[in-house]
């Protein structure tokens, strides 16, 4: 099977959620299952600066894994404008003479490249999966208000409030030209049912919303934490550090577990690029008034399991819904409770009192009440580890995915 995937970013440069699942499966299909094709990540100056005569660039030697330069992309309209850059797409896409091509995010290709990829492998079909709610959310696909409420869903009414300076034709042009570029994609899925729940509500047709929850690698679990005097006081946090992930809120909850004279640690495990030099003000000014929290900074993937062994639970204290966290799936691998939000894809994952926690969402006081709680009662953290699941390997949703892919390659031929 020849595959195409396209994704927002790679993961060597900017190590998130979404690039890395979406090289996962694209590695997973190509080494265990045969799989031919291409990677192809966006990126702009930001990322890699712009090759002279090109806009594609190779990453590290790989052969099937390219960078695409791509700038001047509209976010609101999810538009690119950069119509010599996606004139470049063209031969690349079909040489590739993909089969089946995954979309992992419509961030810097922008809409238009549903069309072009529709027009140069007119017999490919195009799966999308749907990693956050951009193709519903103008304000960076999180459902969430500028004044920081959960959202339910886009109304024009609610849109409005959050960009008092746009028309209001604006959100329904939008909402056209998504719905109309999203008539190429055959199949859209979605890791979590709380996901699938608000395409179904934003009305988006249910027989092509699939649910097909992300996966981690096999690995041998970190080993725990020696702890002789039975307490399980240590907090990881991972992922990247912006104001969507909770880290100040975390940052807060840990100032005020000191203040209580609450003996604990929070490691903070991530990168911060590409924040604003408002938010990292905000965060620095958090993390110097907590005594007991260390920003340790990015890691690679191999570095996971030396980190997950500092720790005892990682702390997942996002401010939105979440759709299906990576982070929580890789907490279970190495069997680390997780202390989260009870909303959106977190609670789908974490069973409250069984192999995790919730706490209030954006709520320090909050936080702060449920860490110590799960640093002082005594036996909550043995129980808690006892009720962890393994979580979903990234082998079971290849072959699941294959499925998918076959099922229409088999319709296609009909």
């Amino acid at each position: 099977m020849r595959l195409l995937f396209l994704c927002h970013n790679h993961p060597a440069l900017q190590p998130g959620g979404t690039e890395t699942v979406a090289r996962l499966l694209f590695r997973e299909l190509r080494d265990r299952h045969g799989a031919e094709g291409l990677f192809l990540a966006a990126v702009t100056g930001a990322h890699r600066e712009r090759r002279p005569g090109t806009l594609l660039q190779a990453l590290d030697g790989a052969a099937d894994e390219m960078l695409v330069w791509l700038g001047h992309f509209d976010r609101f309209f999810l538009s690119q404008p950069d119509t010599y850059g996606l004139a470049t797409l063209a031969p690349v896409i079909t040489q590739a003479r993909p089969e089946v091509v995954h979309i992992h995010h419509p961030l810097l290709f922008g809409l238009e490249t549903l069309d072009l990829i529709r027009r140069v492998a007119p017999r490919a079909r195009i799966l999308f999966t749907a990693h956050d709610f951009f193709p519903l959310c103008p304000q960076e696909g999180q459902l969430l208000t500028t004044d920081g409420r959960l959202c339910h869903g886009p109304s024009l009414d609610a849109c409005r409030r959050c960009f008092p300076a746009r028309h209001g034709a604006d959100f329904v042009l939008r909402d056209l030209a998504v719905r109309d570029a999203f008539r190429a994609v055959e199949r859209i899925l979605l890791p979590s049912a709380f996901a699938r729940d608000r395409y179904l509500a934003a009305g988006w047709p249910a027989e092509r919303l699939a649910v097909v929850p992300n996966g981690v690698p096999e690995a041998a679990p970190a080993p725990h934490r020696p702890a002789p005097d039975g307490r399980r006081d240590r907090f990881g946090f991972f992922g990247h550090i912006n104001r969507f992930k909770g880290s100040v809120v975390l940052l807060q909850a840990s100032r005020l577990l000191s203040a209580q004279g609450v003996e604990h640690g929070v490691a903070l495990n991530g990168g911060s690029a590409h924040q604003s030099e408002a938010f990292m003000q905000e965060f620095e000014a958090a993390l110097a008034a907590a005594p007991a929290a260390r920003r340790q900074g990015p890691y690679a993937p191999d570095g996971l399991p030396g980190l997950m062994a500092q720790v005892d639970w990682v702390v997942v204290p996002s401010v939105w819904w979440e759709n299906a966290p990576l982070v929580i799936l890789e907490a279970f691998r190495h069997r680390r409770p997780v202390i989260c939000g009870g909303v959106g894809g977190m609670a789908e994952l974490v069973r409250d009192g069984v192999d995790g926690l919730y706490a209030p969402v954006g709520d320090p006081a909050g936080l702060a009440r449920v860490m110590r709680r799960a640093a002082e009662t005594e036996g909550l953290w043995e129980r808690l580890v006892a009720g962890i699941r393994p979580p979903p390997a990234i082998a079971e949703i290849a072959e699941r995915h294959l499925r998918l892919y076959r099922d229409s390659r088999t319709a296609l031929a009909a």
